[in-house]
Parts: structure tokens; C-alpha cells; sequence
């Protein structure tokens, strides 16, 4: 269940990162896909939920289990939330900064993916590798946000764009930072029971 999530996940982020808006039309579709796949994710969360009530003995701490679903389903809801705002922007043009997030948060969630498939093998000290380059993801866009917003305040004289787009940035921003909750918590898994 934890490995559906994970796919649920990177088939969320590449249909954000692939998706081409190119024109208004095309963001009610991209925002109403987005929520479907987040739907999705909901259902995968309520299957977990569920499986743990039932489960006597789980391989790992159901604590562990159930927070690690829920750190993965929190970066699902955050990237469903700026693709709603992108189509309640009319963003139909991501800029430089937008897709460096994006490219990020893709590869935040092949390393979740590539994680959670570990987790059944026992591999767990395999796993750190995976979560080094989740923060290492995180931190690259730690400097996105910080450049970004300064760019965006050294060239944009409209304030209503400047706050729509500081704003898109910022979610995109706290995409990264649940990747890297999703990696402590896997750091939390690998420290008990490595």
C-alpha cells in the first residue's frame, strides 16, 4: 500500500512537471486531473488507514507506517493545491523558477518512490542514500525560492502578479519541504529498526 502511494506520488509529480498548459483551456484540465490523482491518493490513504486497524503485527511500527503514508500523502495534497492555484491564476506560462521547483520535486519523488520500494527488502541502509538526495532536493530549492523572489521583486511592477506569483512559488517551495519530512521519516524508520 505504502509502494502505491509512492507511484501515486511520482505519477502525480511527472503529470505536473509534463502537463502542458499552454493556453487557459487547458489548466481546468490539468487542475481537475491533478485533483483526481489526489482523490486517488486520499482512497490509498484510507486502504492504509484501514489495513492498520485490522493488522495485529505489521512489519514496521504502525506508527512509522501511517506516518510515513501521511508525510507522502501531504506533498500529493500540496502539489494538487498550486496546481489549483495555477488555474485560479491563469499562470498558462510556468517561468525559469516554476520549473526548477518542478524539476526538484520530480526528483524528490523518484528517491521517495525508489525508498519506499527498500522498505519490504529490509534494505534500510540503502534508504539514506535516497534520503540524502531528497534534502539535497530540498535545499536546491531553499536557494530557487530565495532567488526567485528576488528576481520576482527586482523585475515585476504589477504588485497583483508579483503576490499571485510569490505565492505560487512559496507553495512550490513547501512541496520540497514535505519531500523532506517524507525523508525524516524515513530516517526515523531506518534509526529503529536498522
Amino acid at each position: 500500500m505504502l509502494h502505491s502511494i509512492a507511484v501515486n506520488l511520482k505519477e502525480s509529480a511527472d503529470f505536473f512537471s509534463d502537463f502542458k498548459l499552454g493556453h487557459a483551456g487547458n489548466l481546468k484540465n490539468f487542475a481537475e486531473e491533478m485533483k483526481k490523482l489526489e482523490s486517488k491518493g486520499d482512497t490509498y490513504m484510507h486502504n492504509v488507514i484501514t489495513e492498520l486497524n485490522q493488522s495485529f503485527i505489521t512489519p514496521i511500527e504502525r506508527e512509522d507506517i501511517l506516518a510515513l503514508a501521511i508525510s507522502m500523502d501531504d506533498v500529493l495534497d500540496s502539489l494538487e493545491e498550486t496546481a489549483a492555484m495555477l488555474e485560479m491564476y491563469s499562470v498558462v506560462e510556468p517561468d525559469e523558477y516554476m520549473l526548477k521547483f518542478v524539476e526538484a520535486i520530480c526528483g524528490c519523488a523518484v528517491e521517495i518512490e525508489q525508498s519506499v520500494d527498500l522498505l519490504p527488502t529490509k534494505k534500510l541502509l540503502s534508504i539514506r542514500e535516497h534520503v540524502i538526495k531528497i534534502k539535497d532536493y530540498e535545499t536546491a530549492c531553499d536557494g530557487i525560492l530565495r532567488q526567485s523572489i528576488k528576481h520576482l521583486f527586482a523585475t515585476e511592477k504589477d504588485p497583483i502578479q508579483l503576490i499571485k506569483t510569490k505565492e505560487i512559488y512559496e507553495n512550490l517551495e513547501q512541496v520540497a519541504d514535505y519531500c523532506q519530512d517524507v525523508a525524516n521519516t524515513l530516517e526515523t524508520i531506518i534509526m529503529k529498526n536498522a
